[in-house]
């Protein structure tokens, strides 16, 4: 699967602290240790519809962790699926009467488009889940020799009591996972299955349902079991981040890391699980489900500035929950014109150890679990300085450089 150009990004003078992130398995905000090349898992979209501001909050947030890592002098390897034959694609091209791989084909075009106009850095293996079907066959082949694996009606599924550790991600307990499971696309209670928190690994065929053929019988992948092949075929067990919103750390999250630790008999599947929080829209989570949604493409129809859509997501803390307004647009439009004016303004070298404190600030608040909102308003404080000032005492290419590097938003735009 094809993925979208690569923006630029500068390399900038110095460094800056290890990233410390909250990791949901520790429940703790520990330092990341990844080696020379850093490995990063983001799941990715379903794609029935187009980017809201949820996701958008999500892959913002992952690229600020890849912009970080290749500041260190990393080189990254992130890797991102999506799930191109899942139920709720299924039940899109039902009620319109389309063709679920055109669907599919659309809306990850659109997510595309969406993610380079928002100068997301580009998934190095961007894998749907059709592609990923034979590694899957494999997965499933291997959790069977474990002993993990049992057919009901011509379905496979995963025992989750084969692991031991399983819990280890969300630490929560039964009832509270069963109600999730139940709401996050599990079935517990098919008659049938050993437990009701079995997740579906492969599902037998349906009538007029697409389906293929593989060793495994005529049918196709269940989700969890798909991001497992996906990662372990380009990543390798123990990678660095395993991310997404705060909705994956159960089922998704937690069913992820038993195939992978069952199926290899190794841990961890990811040395960190970082997951983002929600973004709600009139006192609602936003989500395909309930309608309530603004999408990117839309706002980029009406001339919104990608820099400003950037903006207003980095204005909050990416583990925080948050309302989507008019009044958070507006705010990060008008801090995205204050930026540029002073770096038109700034007239370079006389400023440049000013400039040079900022950058300073905005590595120590993005190490700091990425504190967003601090390394913003350390560029707010140059702003105001080089506006005061007319110029004089502030050099805008190192901030320019810094804001294009660290944070992905171009000071270059319109008004510059």
């Amino acid at each position: 699967m094809q993925s979208w150009p690569a923006p630029d990004v500068p390399r900038l003078p110095g460094g800056g602290p290890p990233l410390r992130l909250f990791d949901s398995a520790t429940e703790q905000i520990r330092p990341t240790a990844p080696a020379a090349e850093a490995r990063i898992y983001v799941c990715g979209i379903t794609p029935y519809d187009a980017t809201h501001m949820g996701h958008a909050a999500t892959y913002v947030a992952f690229d600020m962790v890849q912009r970080y890592w290749l500041d260190a002098g990393h080189t990254v390897h992130y890797v991102q699926n999506v799930t191109d034959i899942d139920d709720p694609l299924l039940e899109r091209a039902a009620a319109t009467g389309q063709d679920w791989r055109d669907i599919a084909r659309r809306e990850t075009e659109l997510f595309s488009r969406d993610m380079e106009a928002l100068r997301v850095i580009p998934p190095r293996d961007f894998i749907g889940a059709v592609e990923s079907i034979p590694w899957v066959v494999d997965c499933v082949q291997r959790l069977r020799e474990r002993g993990a694996v049992y057919e009901l009606d011509g379905d496979l599924y995963f025992d989750v009591t084969s692991d031991r550790l399983f819990g280890e991600v969300s630490h929560l307990d039964e009832s509270e996972m069963l109600r999730l499971f139940g709401e996050r696309g599990g079935d517990p209670g098919r008659p049938g299955k050993r437990h009701a928190l079995d997740p579906l690994l492969w599902r037998a065929a349906r009538p007029d349902e697409p389906a293929w053929d593989t060793a495994l019988g005529h049918g196709r992948p269940g989700w969890h079991i798909e991001c497992v092949a996906i990662a372990l075929d380009t990543l390798g067990m123990g990678f660095d981040v395993q991310g997404g919103g705060r909705d994956l750390v159960f089922p998704h999250h937690e069913m992820g890391a038993s195939h992978a630790e069952v199926m290899t008999a190794d841990w961890p599947f990811a040395r960190h699980y970082v997951h983002g929080g929600m973004v709600g829209l009139d006192g609602e989570k936003m989500s395909k489900s309930r309608g309530n949604l603004v999408f990117v493409s839309r706002l980029l129809q009406a001339g919104v500035d990608p820099g400003a859509i950037r903006l207003a997501l980095l204005g909050q803390h990416y583990r925080s929950d948050w309302e989507w307004t008019p009044q958070v647009l507006a705010g990060a439009e008008d801090r995205l014109a204050r930026w540029r004016a002073a770096a038109a303004e700034a007239d370079g070298a006389a400023g440049e150890s000013s400039a040079l404190r900022t950058l300073d600030v905005m590595r120590d608040r993005l190490s700091d679990d990425l504190d967003t909102p601090g390394a913003l308003a350390a560029i707010d404080r140059w702003a105001q300085e080089a506006l005061r000032s007319g110029g004089a005492a502030a050099d805008g290419r190192v901030v320019a450089e810094a804001c294009d590097a660290l944070l992905g938003v171009d000071l270059t735009g319109p008004g510059a």
